[in-house]
């Protein structure tokens, strides 16, 4: 079997002029594509070899002829993602640095709300594929002209992108458990709380009030991005981006 190194960069016209035999009936492309959409309509748990081979129309051995493992898949999966997705705003000169670091974390924080089976590969391999190289090369890029060495240009990527994946993960979350319909429940509330907690019952009234819930994870997110990006403006604005 091709090793996982070999499957995330290999050229499928080349590989498909060297290959001797009968003609295969798809690409391993073809495959992860179609694993991709699987996962986008119905969760990782849908994604099944079984449930893969039946959509190519090929039977569950001989999808293993184009990725080894699901865990293989996986990776193939998530790299190819990250390829798709659309590149960062590295334009302007440098004083436009938060509109562009802006863009990034919207940009995937977007691309993870859009295929939250991504928040669920934990997989380090998935560093060495080619779209995700890209994808940290070009986001690296955001950075550029910026008073930052090569440690702390990535140290502030990571940061980006760290809080893009909470923010995508707390989104969901908040999905999941459904909106709260704060009228009904804010009186009853009230009451049981009585004198106990007068902060939290002044605090979450007024979030209440202002949100319509008791959690709105866009506002939040709006509100953390700010946070993020004063917490890198003194080694970006000040100078101190040296790795001392």
């Amino acid at each position: 079997m091709p090793d996982l190194i070999d499957l995330l960069w290999s050229d499928e016209s080349d590989a498909g002029a060297a290959r001797r035999g009968p003609r295969r009936r798809t690409t391993p492309r073809e495959v992860v594509s179609t694993a991709i959409a699987l996962a986008d309509e119905s969760g990782l748990s849908a994604l099944t070899v079984r449930a893969l081979a039946q959509r190519l129309g090929l039977t569950p051995m001989a999808v293993y002829t184009y990725v080894n493992s699901r865990e293989d898949l996986l990776v193939l999966m998530a790299d190819l993602a990250h390829t798709r997705m659309p590149a960062p705003d590295c334009s302007g000169d440098p004083s436009t640095w938060r509109e562009r670091v802006r863009d990034l974390a919207d940009r995937n924080r977007d691309l993870l709300c859009a295929r939250p089976w991504l928040l669920e590969v934990h997989d380090p391999r998935l560093v060495l594929g080619p779209g995700t190289i890209a994808k940290y090369d070009r986001e690296l890029a955001v950075f550029d002209g910026l008073r930052l060495d090569d440690l702390r240009r990535d140290a502030a990527l990571s940061f980006v992108l760290d809080f893009a994946r909470a923010g995508a993960l707390r989104r969901r979350e908040a999905q999941s458990a459904g909106a709260l319909d704060w009228e009904r429940v804010a009186m009853p509330l009230a009451g049981h709380l009585g004198e106990r907690h007068p902060l939290a019952q002044r605090v979450g009234a007024a979030v209440g009030a202002e949100l319509d819930g008791a959690y709105d994870a866009d506002a939040a997110w709006r509100f953390g991005l700010e946070r993020v990006l004063d917490g890198l403006a003194p080694i970006i604005e000040q100078g101190d981006g040296s790795s001392r």
